[in-house]
């Protein structure tokens, strides 16, 4: 099997823990002293996977989860704007609908899994990004209730076009 055929492993995590300025959990936030140790701890289960690459959404609260867990793992982080939240796009005055949603993060999710042929990648998003794309990348129905933690991760393997969940941990790393 050549390289070009070799699936991508991505893993999709939830930022660490975070405050709101505004009390808003789709504007911008900061990690706490937790969700800063959940991205620690994220890294350390990471650590046997040889994570090539990190991607993560432009918000703060992705952005300092991406860059503990690379800075430990001594890997890159590239930002895309793709991987935002949900509701984010309501303060720049784009408000986006659910499939807009799915699209723009299945758009990114298949640039990774195109570029790490062979290779694992740790994706940093947002819950209702994650939960609004997943079911259809891997051609499941919407899960009503479903949750997912504070760096909770979900680990998929894309081959091609072709995605599959291998694990799906919706608990906190770190409590």
């Amino acid at each position: 099997m050549s390289f070009l055929h070799c699936p991508a492993r991505v893993y999709l995590a939830r930022h660490g823990d975070a405050t709101y300025e505004t009390g808003v959990s789709d504007g911008d936030g900061q990690l706490t002293p937790h969700g800063r140790a959940q991205a620690r701890r994220l890294a350390e289960l990471l650590r046997g996977e040889r994570i090539a690459r990190v991607w993560t959404s432009p918000l703060a609260r992705a952005v300092q989860t991406a860059e503990i867990v690379a800075g430990r793992l001594d890997v890159d982080v590239v930002v895309r704007q793709g991987l935002r939240e949900y509701a984010a796009s309501v303060y720049t005055g784009d408000p986006e609908g659910f499939e807009d949603v799915e699209a723009r993060m299945r758009g990114v999710l298949q640039e990774v899994a195109d570029l790490h042929r062979g290779e694992a990648v740790l994706v940093v998003s947002h819950a209702g990004a994650i939960l609004a794309s997943v079911p259809a990348l891997v051609g499941q129905p919407p899960v009503p209730g479903v949750r997912l933690g504070s760096c909770g991760v979900i680990e998929l393997e894309a081959d091609g076009e072709e995605w599959q969940t291998i694990r799906w941990d919706a608990a906190t790393y770190g409590g």
